[in-house]
């Protein structure tokens, strides 16, 4: 739910009457002219049928989820839960507390979005509230404005609590589980309290389940997707490329300033920032050892000469649609003896693992066939203490000391998207056209490991790419980035030569 940030009298400075009624006075109106409509709208109303169809009869209740307070009296920036930007097409910063409502019908479900509109010019909030006056966070749309925007019927947030508590004793309610304003929260319990005295559902625990099976459903249908959303995949994968490229050139100044991997996080949140929403996850700048952690966040490592950087980074569209790319690439251009050893053997892992991911195959062929590669050159070093066979059985898995996690997971509106989906539709799953997914094996040799040469120790290398399932086979959509490491390294020249001649220029 919402927090509540504390008051702050000592700050708080009192208005006038006369203030009050000179600050209302002299606004021009609003236009008038309904903004377009949303290119998502059409594509969400197809998927609010098919969720509609999965729960016949029942209120659908689907909330953006609330803000949440970063320090005192700021906040985070907002982001609608991903099943109900997935819903209404809305991304982005849209709508604190907003909620999506199917209301059931004889042919379905009627859907309906409840917000907090604008207020009026004349009023205090306009002025006074620094959460929500438009003085201090802009203008909010109206009520035509944001039907006209999603192309979905509207109605005030205030309006909310007497629709949840129409026919409770008929009509039973899933919500999904994610954060609602607190009186929105507390007219649910109470309407689940009478529920459960009329029996309309049986036990609490019956209702939790019911909720949670909502939540799946919804994490589910966004498995497989829509022409919209491949689209907005393609774009968020050029747009990461494009900035791939600018850390490439920025390689050098990273290394001179020092902190390095706070220079190269920050121009890959320059690029995310100006052609779409932000990243789409914590940025991974992981130079030297730093790339053995595999959730490195903290970047405030030097680039060193000689050592690698790991690059783990995703840019997400206004639309909430993220990419998902990891590039380990040689600080000095060119990689070590050592490092390309171990480069090439995670390369050759990822080209194993992008040909498994077929239509039809199970999504866990593309780890298996990733993982023998990893074993068998484990072995061919001398580091297994079993055979290639026995550590990739069930009973074994010695490989995975140095590649811990798995190899692939579905890619979308999340990072890792439809993570509530069940087991047997995910992990036990099958690929099918329409899904995106990450192959991302990796080597991570940790300065600490006596199990490992001198040589290889420091050494931490992960590729990744986004591939989509198509009917005959997959696409890597981020192939415009190089991956072999000769590749790789005539990329970094080629890129840094442009550099010295613009300067040569000038």
């Amino acid at each position: 739910m919402s927090e509540r940030r504390p008051e702050l009298p000592n700050r708080q400075i009192p208005f006038s009457d006369a203030f009050k009624k000179f600050i209302v006075a002299g606004w021009a109106p609003y236009p008038t002219q309904l903004p377009a409509r949303l290119p998502a709208a059409a594509w969400a109303r197809r998927r609010r049928e098919r969720i509609s169809a999965q729960f016949p009869g029942e209120r659908l209740v689907i909330p953006a989820g609330g803000l949440k307070v970063r320090s005192n009296d700021t906040d985070f920036r907002f982001r609608p839960h991903s099943a109900f930007a997935h819903l209404t097409g809305l991304g982005t910063d849209r709508e604190p507390d907003s909620v999506l409502v199917l209301e059931p019908t004889d042919s379905g479900h009627d859907a309906t979005l409840y917000f907090r509109p604008r207020a009026p010019q004349d009023s205090e909030e306009f002025y006074g509230d620094t959460r929500f006056g438009e003085l201090w966070v802009g203008r909010r749309p109206s009520l035509e404005e944001m039907s006209a925007l999603c192309d979905i019927p509207c109605a005030a947030l205030s309006e909310l609590p007497d629709q949840l508590r129409k026919n409770t004793d008929t009509v039973s309610v899933r919500i999904l589980p994610a954060d609602l304003d607190l009186q929105i929260r507390q007219v649910i319990e109470e309407v689940r309290e009478s529920q459960l005295s009329a029996e309309v559902d049986q036990s609490r625990s019956m209702v939790d389940q019911s909720d949670h099976e909502f939540g799946v459903a919804l994490s589910e249908l966004r498995m497989i997707k829509d022409d919209f959303e491949i689209a907005e995949m393609r774009e968020a994968c050029r747009q990461t490329a494009s900035a791939f490229e600018a850390v490439v050139a920025s390689i050098p100044e990273a290394a001179r300033r020092g902190r390095g991997e706070r220079w190269i996080e920050g121009v890959f949140s320059l690029h995310a920032r100006q052609v779409g929403n932000a990243v789409g996850y914590d940025t991974i700048a992981a130079a030297g050892e730093h790339a053995c952690t595999l959730h490195w966040i903290r970047n405030d490592g030097d680039l060193r000469d000689g050592e690698l950087v790991l690059l783990d980074a995703g840019i997400e569209l206004d639309s909430l649609y993220t990419a998902d790319v990891t590039r380990t690439l040689p600080i000095n251009g060119t990689f070590s003896d050592a490092q390309r050893m171990v480069y090439d053997a995670v390369f050759e892992a990822q080209q194993a693992g992008i040909a498994a991911a077929q239509p039809g195959a199970g999504f866990l062929d593309v780890h298996r066939a990733a993982s023998e590669v990893i074993a068998r050159h484990l072995a061919s070093w001398d580091l297994l203490p079993v055979d290639v066979a026995e550590s990739l059985g069930e009973q074994g898995g010695q490989h995975r000391r140095w590649m811990v996690h798995g190899t692939s997971h579905h890619l979308g509106i999340d990072v890792h998207d439809c993570a509530q989906a069940r087991r047997q539709k995910y992990r036990e799953g099958t690929l099918e056209p329409g899904m995106i997914i990450t192959v991302e094996p990796g080597l991570y040799f940790k300065p600490e490991d006596e199990l490992v040469p001198m040589p290889l120790r420091g050494i931490g290398v992960r590729i990744e790419d986004d591939i989509l399932i198509t009917s005959t086979g997959n696409e890597n959509l981020t192939a415009m980035l190089p991956r072999s490491s000769v590749d790789v390294e005539a990329w970094i020249s080629s890129i840094w030569a442009g550099l010295d001649n613009r300067s040569a220029e000038h």
